[in-house]
């Protein structure tokens, strides 16, 4: 297996997740505030791929997915291209509501295919370039591949702690 095939595989995990995650779910639970103060499930698949997409146009150069795809519109999220959660704080996440879970799962699965060409496109030398020095070591291209996959990793697995705690659901039954 070469790091393309490699990464790929590793990008297509949160999603897979999603899938599991939004399938047959209800309104009310993906947009409840488990505790009343975490971060709703619509907010983490929201927030995952949006991160994902943000980062990668520092990559890639090219449009974001949100804004070629009008996911804004798609999903009746009133947020520009600037926003991708970060910072939000509890009326913030709670504001957020998405039309469709379908659309959120829909707007991932198209970050996932962006985020899944630029890695096509990688020479294994490719990985080993300097893409951001404000950091102590500087980031590579390779690692900020990684950090973008790692960190929607971990908001599907809130999600999907998050739905366990809120209908006593479990990933596989």
């Amino acid at each position: 297996m070469d790091h393309r095939q490699l990464l790929t595989d590793a990008a297509r995990r949160p999603l897979d997740t999603a899938e599991v995650v939004l399938e047959g779910i209800s309104n009310e639970t993906l947009h409840a505030l488990p505790s009343d103060r975490g971060n709703s499930i619509a907010w983490l698949i929201w927030h995952a791929a949006r991160q994902m997409d943000f980062q990668l146009t520092d990559l890639n150069h090219e449009d974001q997915v949100w804004v070629t795809g009008d996911w804004a519109e798609k999903l009746g999220v009133d947020r520009g291209p600037d926003s991708f959660g970060f910072g939000d704080d509890r009326e913030a996440v709670a504001s957020l509501e998405v039309k469709d879970p379908e659309a959120l799962r829909e707007y991932l699965g198209a970050v996932v295919r962006s985020l899944s060409a630029y890695i096509r496109q990688l020479s294994g030398p490719g990985l080993d370039a300097i893409v951001d020095r404000d950091w102590d070591p500087p980031t590579s291209r390779g690692v900020r591949i990684v950090s973008i996959i790692d960190d929607a990793t971990v908001h599907l697995g809130q999600a999907a702690y998050a739905r366990g705690i809120l209908e006593d659901w479990r990933v596989g039954y």
